[in-house]
């Protein structure tokens, strides 16, 4: 075999190619040739280096590791004689590596760990050999080569993951009941259809690590015996869907995805298809029937969808964030995944942090981390060092828990019992200043209105919650309005017949067990603790700080302050529509809210 001190890889991506790629190459051939050093480097043809935008065309010279980009063929004669033959580094068409700042995500905080999000980032996702470069598709190989499907579910069963949805179900066992229903025909789904105000952590692994959760789903479908898959994605991911739909595509042209992958024997494709953005598509029944061409309904449970699911066929369901999960699990083992988090909740889990937080966005921690880390060790603490008031987990059907829960370890149980849930992963922070009653009529009025209609508890039900929690905003709350919210709250979660109206009421029902004061406030006081319901507050000038610069006057949109040049302004409340503007240009914080 030929030996050579120096490789040089030339780019010939499809836009370095448009830009002169072999042209360098014939190019370096030439000059090497000339200069009598053919047998002592050699060039190499490789997919990509750099971006080939930015650095197109480039090469790449071992063992050095020196990153040469946008050069002519003109260069070449002059790049060989000082780095071949003189030995040194031209600087002039050295690539100027620039630091990749991931704003959305951001590096790794403290006490965050990425298995999920490892790749995000960090890889091209439209390429799949940077996804291979990175492990991609060793699981794959070792599941098909080594592994039976029992042996895959046990692995995955040990490792204690735990759908990452909501429920919380564990994933092996789920794959083994799909795996025990005799069929002519099995499905995998990928419930890829995130729709928590605010949530963004699946959107992020599908536009960014798109292989890692096809890789899962192909690994789920040799273990339960599936031969066709379907991502349901909603249509508001557009760059997920079509980030998917390429690496489908590649995964296909590798042999990963089709008829016989790896040689196997074993055969399995799936699509993409693009829900319509209904909230009640993500539970599992009715996104099948949304998949079916149906309307996005639930329907009553059992049969479960592992025994009868897609067109009346065993079909296993997990999200996103579970099958990205499995790979991580088959190539370094379930007793890895289990050494992170807690006795029943093993692994990491992502959170879309949000809020009245320092630092909102996504991470990745332990289970098992407490709340107070989360806010103050990865989210900096509260903004402008307010206090904190409660933390609402689990998205809009999950429940807000108030400063004592701050030492709570985050896993299902202990969520559950403090009267929350662990969601999908939504995470919403919130300071001293927020008004709980408003909280839960916000979190209602997202509910009522995804709320599919089809069953009564949930469509009227959360309809007259919603009009007490207005009505008590506005300061109309009457004496019974309380046991009138407790009462509906047990009835609509115990007589609705999926997920969302079941979890509609978690929003009133915490805050009204934990900041059940701010209610009675709101009722039987007319006025908010909080100042934040318009009904209840009026803004008053305080005389003494007043300059009478009549700043506020001018901007007050109804003409409801009056008062001299120079003399301290008054605010006529019968007029006033409380909107805050006058609060907000005035200059010397004269303007107070009762």
């Amino acid at each position: 075999m030929a030996f050579y001190r120096s490789h040089v890889l030339v780019s010939v991506d499809p836009e370095c190619v448009k830009r002169g790629a072999h042209q360098i190459i014939d190019a370096l051939n030439d000059e090497l040739v000339a200069q009598g050093l053919i047998d002592e480097i050699q060039v190499l043809e490789t997919s990509r280096i750099g971006d080939p935008v930015l650095f197109g065309p480039d090469i790449i010279v071992y063992p050095e590791g020196v990153h040469y980009a946008c050069l002519s063929p003109d260069d070449i004669p002059y790049l060989v004689e000082e780095h071949f033959l003189k030995g040194r580094i031209v600087e002039k068409f050295r690539a100027q590596e620039k630091k990749i700042v991931d704003e959305e995500l951001g590096a790794p905080k403290a006490k965050e760990v990425r298995v999920v999000l490892r790749n995000c980032g960090v890889i091209d996702p439209n390429n799949i050999e940077d996804y291979i470069a990175e492990d991609g598709y060793m699981a794959l190989a070792k599941v098909l080569s080594d592994m039976t499907p029992e042996q895959v579910i046990d692995e995955v069963t040990r490792s204690g993951l735990r759908g990452r949805g909501g429920a919380g179900f564990l994933t092996g066992r789920k794959w083994q009941f799909c795996r025990n229903s005799q069929a002519d025909m099995k499905y995998i789904v990928c419930n890829a259809d995130e729709g928590d105000p605010g949530a963004f952590m699946n959107r992020r692994v599908l536009e960014s690590d798109p292989h890692s959760v096809i890789e899962g789903m192909i690994i789920a479908a040799y273990a339960i015996g599936a031969r066709q898959g379907y991502i349901y994605c909603r249509a508001e991911y557009p760059l997920a869907v079509k980030t998917l739909n390429i690496a489908i595509k590649q995964a296909r042209e590798f042999g990963f995805l089709g008829e016989n992958i790896l040689g196997t024997g074993f055969s399995f494709d799936l699509e993409v298809r693009q829900g319509a953005g209904a909230f009640v598509c993500g539970e599992e029944t009715a996104l099948m029937a949304s998949i079916e061409g149906r309307r996005g309904e639930p329907r009553p449970r059992p049969p479960f969808p592992a025994v009868s699911g897609l067109w009346g066929k065993p079909t296993n369901i997990n999200n996103v964030e579970t099958y990205a999960n499995v790979p991580q699990i088959i190539l370094k083992g379930a007793d890895w995944f289990a050494s992170m988090g807690t006795e029943k909740s093993k692994g990491t889990k992502t959170f879309a942090l949000a809020g009245d937080v320092k630092h909102t966005g996504l991470i990745e921690v332990p289970l098992g981390i407490t709340l107070r880390e989360i806010v103050y060790d990865v989210g900096g603490g509260i903004k402008d060092d307010k206090g904190f008031k409660a933390i609402q987990t689990g998205g809009p059907m999950g429940g807000c828990l108030p400063a004592e829960f701050l030492d709570l370890p985050v896993d299902y149980e202990s969520l559950t019992q403090a009267g929350s849930i662990m969601g999908s992963g939504g995470m919403v922070v919130m300071d001293e200043e927020t008004c709980m009653v408003d909280i839960a009529r916000f979190f209602m009025e997202f509910t009522q209105e995804e709320s599919c209609g089809k069953c009564t508890p949930c469509r009227i039900g959360t309809r007259r919650l919603l009009e007490i929690l207005t009505r008590i905003c506005e300061g109309k709350g009457e004496d019974g309005d309380i046991e009138r919210l407790e009462e509906l709250c047990d009835q609509i979660r115990t007589a609705s017949l999926c997920g969302l109206g079941q979890g509609a009421p978690n929003p009133v029902a915490s805050t009204l067990k934990y900041f059940r004061h701010e209610y009675e406030a709101h009722i039987y006081e007319k006025r908010c603790p909080a100042k934040v319901c318009r009904a209840l507050i009026t803004y008053e000038i305080v005389p003494e700080t007043c300059t009478g610069c009549t700043v506020c006057a001018r901007n007050c949109p109804v003409n409801a302050i009056t008062g001299e040049r120079r003399q301290p302004h008054k605010i006529d409340p019968d007029i006033c529509v409380r909107c805050g503007i006058c609060m907000q240009v005035c200059n010397f914080n004269a303007i107070v809210i009762n």
